[in-house]
């Protein structure tokens, strides 16, 4: 069966440069460990394609249930320089959550 990311998790999303930084927190405990298992660096930068020219990384908190990826050469060249409509990749979030 195929959930949707935002039935089992929240986001939050912001840049750093030409990087955009998204945050997934389970919304349960339980959750937690399928969003590991499922939401890889792989999968997330599959999902964004072209979008994302770099790589992406990801980092676990499990303490907070949540995963942090940082999306390389994701918004053009960042918030100063591009003319994309969202230079500092604040929807990259809600993006995300429709994975799956």
């Amino acid at each position: 069966m195929k959930v949707q990311l935002v039935k089992l998790a929240h986001a939050r999303s912001g840049d750093k440069g030409d990087t955009a930084n998204v945050g997934i927190i389970a919304l349960r405990d339980e959750y937690y460990p399928i969003i590991v298992d499922k939401v890889t660096a792989a999968a997330v930068k599959e999902h964004f394609g072209e979008m994302v020219q770099g790589d992406v990384e990801r980092f676990e908190l499990p303490n907070l249930r949540s995963l942090n990826f940082l999306l390389h050469g994701s918004l053009g060249g960042g918030g100063t320089l591009s003319l994309m409509t969202d230079a500092q990749g604040k929807t990259f979030s809600t993006a995300l959550l429709r994975m799956f």
